[in-house]
């Protein structure tokens, strides 16, 4: 129970630094929303943030997964924490720079219409790697407050730069105070604020670099990128599944379609929260547990409670849709497309559940695994948009991101079982989804707008649980000390 109680403190700490971050987020959804002249522009927006993510996973090319590996099972720590350092920041630094001296030849190729937004981009990327070593070193050291800390620094500047650049000072008043950063909409200045955040938290987190021994070992490396190597090409294949369908739309559709879509796609922000939360805390802790006797049975019960967790987050999302989409969401074009919105969050539940399931490929150095069920998901993800994003529009996309989230899942569930057996409750698990999934449809169909009948529906689905799951919480968390 010890094991169990540190998961919860770390993951709730933790939590904190993702909770508030995404709630600054929320606020930000609707002045986004509110100060963009129309969905087109949020759509650039939203670009521009799926480019950051594919050239994110190249760039730390999976170093913070073999990082905490390696942490833990080399004897020699800080040989581990030199090396991964020192590998990050050289690519970083041979790739950016040439890709910020080309920028009028690549960005065009990439979709963006002013030069300046890939520069500002760059600038984003080559801050934010730097700190990903960093970063990891806090978290497995435990350091949660201080992790928390700089990641509510980061995104309290970007807020207040947001606001400031687009409510309080004008276009021309920017322009004058930054003449370098001229651009012709508003979403540039979203990127400047984002450029200026990261810009900081790398300046928070440099004093760490000086405890760094800035030394290569190549032994060391080859073993890190053997076992990293498919961890970057999983996070590629996530990349696309998560984010190939923002880029799909509006080549099939049209821009302000992809514009309310990746709109009403944000009010799954309260699950991905959730998922984050829990993935800051449980990564490290399942490898700290994973040497202990009864390491497989507690994944057991971590699995089942997240899974219990998210599917009240994502009924609650559903439950009140039309508030929160009134909350985050200023403008009605945006409402043209919530339909998408519980299929993309019992979606996001099965990526929660496929990132648990993932501790057994980590647990026993087969990551090549986790990087067959991320290609299979990504050739499914883009044959599934060429083919239904054509005949069923935004649906489809939304339709397809399911599918894939659960092949994913129950491929490596079934790989798991034969390497790595361990005793999940999957009657429970997977009766509590489609209990969930079904009054997901019979909320937003049947009973949407209808306050005290969708509180109804909660309390009783809370009461069932508590019913069926009443020896574990008297067991785990009613018994006297």
């Amino acid at each position: 129970m010890s094991t169990l109680k540190s998961f919860l403190k770390n993951t709730f700490i933790y939590g904190l630094a993702a909770v508030l971050p995404k709630a600054v987020n929320v606020f930000l959804l609707g002045l986004h929303t509110k100060t963009l002249a129309s969905t087109q522009q949020f759509n650039v927006n939203t670009e521009f943030y799926v480019w950051a993510a594919y050239f994110n996973v190249l760039l730390t090319f999976g170093m913070e997964t073999t990082f905490f590996r390696f942490f833990n099972s080399e004897k020699d720590r800080n040989k581990v924490l030199s090396t991964s350092f020192c590998t990050v920041a050289l690519v970083a630094f041979l790739t950016l720079i040439p890709l910020f001296l080309l920028s009028n030849q690549i960005a065009p190729l990439l979709g963006f219409e002013e030069i300046i937004h890939f520069k500002t981009l760059v600038g984003i990327l080559l801050f934010d790697t730097l700190t990903v070593i960093p970063f990891a070193y806090l978290r497995v050291k435990n350091k949660a407050i201080n992790y928390a800390l700089f990641r509510v620094l980061n995104i309290s500047i970007y807020a207040i730069l947001n606001v400031l650049f687009l409510l309080i000072l004008s276009q021309e008043k920017i322009t004058a105070i930054f003449g370098w950063y001229t651009t012709s909409s508003k979403v540039g200045y979203i990127f400047l604020a984002n450029l200026f955040a990261s810009g900081f938290t790398f300046l928070m987190v440099l004093p760490m670099f000086l405890n760094f021994k800035l030394k290569l070992d190549f032994s060391l490396l080859k073993k890190m990128l053997t076992y990293g190597w498919p961890i970057l090409v999983a996070g590629l294949a996530y990349v696309t599944n998560e984010n190939l369908d923002k880029l799909i739309l509006p080549r099939f559709l049209n821009e302000s379609i992809a514009g309310a879509y990746a709109g009403a796609y944000k009010l799954g922000v309260f699950m991905s929260l959730f998922i984050m939360a829990f993935k800051l805390g449980a990564e490290p802790f399942f490898f700290n547990v994973s040497h202990k006797e009864n390491a497989r049975e507690t994944y057991a019960i971590v699995l089942k409670w997240f899974t219990v967790l998210g599917a009240f987050i994502v009924l609650t999302i559903v439950a009140y849709i039309d508030f929160f989409a009134s909350l985050l969401l200023k403008k009605p074009e945006y409402f043209e497309t919530l339909a998408i919105v519980p299929i993309i969050l019992l979606a996001n539940l099965l990526l929660g559940i496929y990132n648990n399931l993932s501790v057994w490929y980590k647990n026993t150095n087969q990551t090549k695994y986790g990087m067959y069920f991320s290609i299979l998901g990504g050739v499914l993800t883009i044959i599934g948009l060429l083919i239904f994003v054509p005949i069923f529009g935004y649906m489809g996309a939304a339709w397809v991101t399911f599918f894939v989230y659960g092949t994913m899942m129950t491929t490596s569930y079934i790989y798991g079982q034969k390497h790595y057996k361990t005793p999940y409750e999957v009657s429970k698990i997977l009766g509590l989804f489609l209990l969930i999934t079904g009054l997901c449809f019979i909320s937003f169909y049947a009973l949407r707008g209808q306050f005290i009948l969708n509180s109804l529906l909660l309390l009783t689905t809370l009461l069932l649980v508590i019913f069926i799951e009443r020896d574990f919480i008297k067991q785990r968390f009613l018994k006297s000390k």
